[in-house]
């Protein structure tokens, strides 16, 4: 038994470490609904944020409160009501806020202090502090709907923020904010932990939440062929919300995903759709390759495309290096020509970095992909993930259930990421008859869950 714990726990920690490295001194947002402290997950969340602040990320919780206002509402026989997607706040409304507010920062810090044996949080001290961090302004009247003490965010304090988590503190925020004279208003907690993300230009925004992150076919339901869209360029983010209605409710496509794309757009790099049903979401999505929900990233500086007949060229002087050390199969410039759609390229200033192809074999709902090239200058920055997750997104979007590759040298790389070794027997026909028995090619398959 103790044998094989070490065989799983070795490659696992080592496949870990350099995400540790990676963020390391970084500044996470984190937004956590309401929902989920009212589903009694509060514990296992304060536990995996207290293990990655204790890996050196400094971390800004900010708490929805929707279910437990609705809920002091009706025990005080008041209807709830919303409008755009905003509650509308009137005077007993805010006062259920405030005594929501307080309970939930009291359960939060609770949890937070405690050093629990047997746990990852076993004898560790999480300094949590709050503050009026957030200055308000009133919504007021949209659409001929008053708003009242529902309010938006007008200022983030970033210095007071900035010297809390400099002092080793995790920062914990309502979704409260005050105006210069003193008048508290109702703030929501995805427009405050966005804005608080954009302030501190901080390095990850992630929202925990009722839903599993964004489908591939958004709006259709959970299946095989639907998968989690894991990583969506903020071009394809905003292409999805100019086709999806407004995000009223948390489970409309909008919802979240408006502030993903706003954050992105606002210098954040990297948002996150995380579900806080799946036990250990956070760590699944910080520390592992493929992660569990829907990140949003901006690609500004770099295009990340489909090649065109302009490309090819570029690719043809990328790849040439390692056909020559014998890492990649010879192809001619005539057979990249052919094939130049089935390519993806990372571009840089007008110079192609990485590149590799697509090949699909429908009738076995498989597709290789070949050709997977990084130049050496931008070896070990992730362009080979990048490329990787695009001809992953390609496969999907074709229908195709699995990626595999044949590879004489980078077989490790491949392993790390989630590919398994299988005979050549494996192939379609039509590429086993193609196989180049002299190569002794590993085969490597990916299923696309």
């Amino acid at each position: 038994m103790s044998t094989v714990f070490n065989f799983t726990f070795v490659p696992w920690f080592r496949s870990v470490a350099p995400y540790i490295h990676m963020h390391r001194g970084k500044t996470f947002v984190v937004g956590i609904c309401g929902e989920a402290i009212a589903a009694g997950k509060l514990q296992n969340l304060a536990q995996d944020l207290a293990l990655i602040r204790s890996l050196g990320v400094k971390l800004v919780l900010v708490h929805g409160f929707r279910p437990q206002v609705t809920e002091q509402l009706k025990a005080k026989g008041h209807a709830a009501r919303y409008s755009h997607g905003i509650r509308i706040t009137d005077e007993v409304a805010l006062d259920c806020a405030q005594e929501a507010a307080g309970q939930l920062r009291y359960e939060i810090e609770a949890a937070f202090s405690q050093g629990l044996p047997n746990t990852p949080m076993a004898g560790s001290t999480v300094r949590m502090i709050s503050g009026n961090f957030i200055t308000a302004r009133p919504v007021g009247i949209v659409d001929g709907v008053d708003f009242q003490h529902s309010g938006v965010v007008r200022k983030v304090d970033v210095a007071g923020i900035t010297r809390t988590l400099d002092f080793g503190a995790m920062v914990l925020i309502s979704p409260f904010g005050f105006s210069p004279t003193g008048e508290a208003f109702n703030l929501t907690m995805e427009e405050v932990t966005t804005s608080v993300a954009i302030a501190l230009q901080a390095d990850k925004l992630i929202f925990v939440t009722e839903v599993p992150g964004i489908r591939v076919k958004p709006g259709e339901p959970e299946s095989e062929d639907n998968p989690i869209d894991t990583e969506l360029p903020l071009a394809a983010a905003e292409q999805l919300l100019a086709q999806s209605p407004p995000g009223q409710h948390p489970t409309d496509t909008a919802f979240y995903l408006q502030h993903c794309v706003k954050a992105c757009k606002g210098g954040v790099e990297r948002s996150h759709i995380l579900p806080f049903a799946v036990d250990g979401s956070l760590l699944l999505e910080v520390y592992v390759h493929d992660g569990i929900g829907t990140m949003v990233i901006d690609e500004k500086l770099e295009s990340l495309r489909e090649a065109s007949a302009d490309d090819v060229g570029g690719i043809a002087q990328l790849i040439e290096p390692f056909e020559n050390d014998g890492t990649l199969v010879k192809r001619s410039r005539t057979e990249i020509e052919r094939d130049a759609s089935l390519y993806t390229v990372l571009e840089h200033d007008g110079v192609i970095f990485a590149c590799a192809a697509l090949y699909p074999y429908p009738e076995a709902r498989t597709g290789e992909m070949a050709a997977l090239t990084v130049s050496p200058q931008s070896q070990g920055q992730g362009d080979g993930e990048k490329v990787l997750k695009r001809i992953e997104q390609r496969a999907r979007a074709a229908g195709l259930q699995s990626i595999f590759v044949l590879t004489t040298r980078t077989m490790h790389w491949f392993l790390k990421r989630g590919f398994e070794v299988v005979d050549p027997d494996w192939l379609p026909e039509a590429r086993k008859r193609k196989y180049n028995w002299d190569r002794r090619s590993q085969v490597l398959v990916k299923k696309l869950g």
